[in-house]
């Protein structure tokens, strides 16, 4: 797969590392924006506040899947008239959207692939997303876990202030896995 990141940090860097481990062709993209023409993918990881900026800096965005790997923090807003980042996004490029990536550490994502039991990562959106969010998530070592349809998104961000919450009370870093009754 062809997979363009958006952002070089701690998640878009990491994953763009995984996933060319898994085999995957990927180009990553920094603030000075490029071209995603050529992707099947695209994964935005960058902050909220800076969501608008990084879409407007990356050609060939238009009818692409998305992977919003973003998360409001500190009381942060999605982008006005919009009730979560990624319906923004899809406002924006046009292409099925997935809010996904997001609700892991970054600095856990390379922990994944050797942990006894997959670890889940939870994920909204279009079903045309379905797929590539399945296979990414596959490829590193989570199961992806569907929470819906993309007009869940709001809800997926605001468990990030539970999620940060957990890891406070916790003292580290945490990964989750969701489990059906007959895995037990």
């Amino acid at each position: 797969m062809k997979i363009t990141t958006i952002g070089r940090g701690t998640i878009g860097g990491t994953l763009a590392r995984l996933w060319q481990s898994a085999g995957h062709e990927v180009i990553e993209l920094g603030h000075d924006g490029g071209d995603a023409g050529d992707a099947d993918v695209v994964l935005l990881a960058v902050p909220n506040l800076q969501v608008p900026a990084a879409l407007a800096a990356v050609s060939g965005l238009q009818g692409k899947v998305i992977i919003d790997a973003t998360n409001r923090l500190d009381g942060e807003e999605p982008p006005i008239g919009h009730s979560s980042i990624a319906e923004y996004v899809k406002a924006t490029t046009g292409g099925p959207v997935a809010k996904a990536f997001n609700l892991n550490y970054g600095d856990l994502y390379e922990k994944a692939s050797g942990a006894s039991s997959r670890p889940s990562n939870i994920w909204v959106g279009d079903e045309d997303a379905r797929p590539v969010v399945e296979q990414l998530s596959s490829d590193i070592g989570f199961r992806a876990v569907n929470g819906g349809p993309l007009d869940r998104a709001a809800t997926d961000e605001a468990f990030g202030y539970l999620l940060n919450a957990i890891v406070a009370d916790s003292g580290g870093l945490v990964l989750y896995r969701f489990a059906t009754a007959d895995e037990f």
